[in-house]
């Protein structure tokens, strides 16, 4: 096996699953004892939520480009961001180091055109729903997104700074949740892609009124595709 580098604490909760997912498919794939080889660069998130002017963004860069170069380092033959809204730096922090790192937009972009799936809604944080980033990605697949409600992004960007992030799932969360998807779904629109890694905290993917892409879930089991050379 070869051993992936993460680059999590965007926030811990999401990191944590990122590790839950990773070693529960090797240990299915290989069965008895076996977890996977893996490296954990865990941030202060403090020092990069919120983050907003382009010297903010600069400085992001450095610290995720400090991290990534570290995991390299250590022998990570290639390194996973663990959240969204950390991708806008993506092309600075792959650029400072001669390993692969996964992107989450391509992960998520790769399934959905394997199902046959040419459009969807786009739910996150604030800068995931509204920049170019991350949807110039994913449209890159061939899906086009619906364009973002600035209501519905602020709301959803409160949940994951305020609650989420902080390892809290509320019921008034899931219901708000639930409703916006259920307007997606009303408005014809085939499928959602789940871009914060805390969504799934409030949102159950596989029971709901109309397909979710999960990021998180689709981004780790990239790494275990990595993990196990396929």
């Amino acid at each position: 096996m070869r051993k992936i580098g993460l680059i999590g604490g965007m926030s811990w909760t999401s990191t944590v699953r990122y590790y839950q997912i990773i070693n529960g498919a090797i240990a299915t794939r290989l069965g008895g004892l076996h977890s996977a080889p893996m490296l954990i660069e865990s941030l202060d998130f403090s020092e990069v939520a919120r983050t907003q002017t382009d010297e903010e963004w600069e400085r992001t860069a450095a610290i995720l480009i400090d991290a990534a170069r570290r995991l390299e380092q250590a022998g990570a033959t290639a390194l996973v961001i663990c959240a969204n809204s950390m991708h806008k730096v993506y092309d600075q922090v792959a650029a400072a180091v001669s390993v692969p790192i996964l992107h989450i937009a391509d992960a998520v972009g790769e399934k959905m055109k394997a199902d046959g799936v040419k459009s969807a809604a786009l739910i996150g944080t604030r800068n995931v729903m509204t920049e170019r980033f991350y949807r110039q990605r994913l449209v890159s697949h061939g899906i086009s997104l619906t364009p973002p409600d600035l209501d519905r992004a602020n709301e959803i960007d409160r949940i994951i700074y305020e609650e989420l992030a902080h390892g809290k799932a509320t019921r008034n969360s899931e219901r708000t949740l639930k409703t916006i998807l259920t307007n997606i779904y009303q408005a014809h629109v085939p499928a959602v892609v789940l871009a914060c890694t805390e969504l799934e905290m409030i949102v159950d993917v596989r029971a709901n009124v109309l397909p979710i892409y999960d990021g998180t879930t689709l981004h780790a089991m990239a790494a275990v595709r990595h993990i196990l050379g396929e």
